[in-house]
């Protein structure tokens, strides 16, 4: 028997056990200790961001996933911050070594409807039954389709303060509560601009956007500031004003749970939550509550 062939002692195996034993549980201390480092982490981004943003309901403060950047979620929104609190940051974030979608992986995770909404809106573009040139809202953020059931919104209590009223005086009224950095918003703007309605907008903070709201409401004419602030656009110079009835609106939001946004309100009480394309909304507000 040569020497290779002989069996190797027992106490090399058992050295050799030892060892790997031993490699996994300092892997496993690794792992923990990893985690431990970034929950500190976590705990002061979010205390930060509470000082900074203190008008936005925070759901949840992750600084694992990607370095440099801690994900923050509030209610079924999502964006980014720096590590210092400083910088905020809404859009996509892609992993090029995996060609992940992170931002639209964890949305849908926030949001599960949003897979049966963005399919129904293909079938709905394959049917034809969205005009050319129609506003489409910005992929990875929410767009829910109808409730299964109807849904209603008392808007008594809220003062006649902290709203922007725009669009047609004549028109059937429509309120929304909408945030200046959210894209379907924005998108929501302008279709309802083409179906010609008062639009009584109500802005709450829930990307962070309580100062460029204050800046809007405060301007002298708000409905331009309004859709400036939906464009990117310069606001321009605006004076202190009252903003309480904006902090009126944001308590209501909380008080019945609107920690998203577009939230659209018929003049009858009736409700949609998310972005509805025009020839639905047209549909909808000719409708009368039975």
């Amino acid at each position: 028997m040569s020497a290779t062939d002989r069996p190797r002692p027992k106490f090399a195996l058992l050295r050799s056990s030892r060892f790997v034993i031993g490699a996994a549980a300092l892997t496993g201390v690794g792992i923990a200790l990893a985690a431990a480092a970034a929950a500190p982490e976590d705990a002061r981004v979010t205390a930060l961001l509470k000082v900074r943003l203190p008008k936005t309901q925070l759901s949840h403060v992750d600084c694992s996933k990607v370095a440099g950047l801690c994900e923050v979620t509030a209610g079924s929104n999502l964006f980014y911050v720096d590590s210092g609190g400083r910088y905020l940051v809404i859009g996509r974030v892609y992993d090029m070594e995996t060609r992940q979608d992170l931002t639209a992986a964890r949305l849908l995770e926030i949001n599960p409807d949003m897979l049966v909404g963005g399919a129904a809106r293909a079938n709905a573009a394959a049917a034809g039954g969205e005009e050319e040139g129609a506003a489409t809202p910005p992929r990875g953020q929410r767009a829910a389709l109808p409730p299964p059931t109807p849904r209603t919104l008392s808007l008594t209590g809220l003062p006649k303060d902290g709203a922007i009223v725009w669009g047609n005086p004549a028109g059937r009224t429509v309120t929304v509560f909408t945030d200046f950095r959210c894209g379907y918003c924005r998108a929501l703007t302008s279709v309802l601009q083409s179906l010609n309605v008062r639009v009584v907008e109500r802005p709450i903070s829930v990307l962070g956007s309580r100062d460029l709201a204050d800046r809007v409401y405060c301007a002298r004419n708000r409905e331009r500031a309004l859709h400036a602030a939906y464009a990117d656009e310069p606001i321009g110079a605006v004076a202190a004003c009252d903003t309480s009835g904006l902090d009126a609106n944001e308590k209501f939001a909380r008080a019945h749970g609107l920690s998203g946004t577009p939230v659209i309100v018929r003049d009858d009480g009736a409700m949609l939550e998310g972005f509805r394309p025009k020839e639905f909304l047209d549909a909808w507000l000719r409708e009368s509550r039975s």
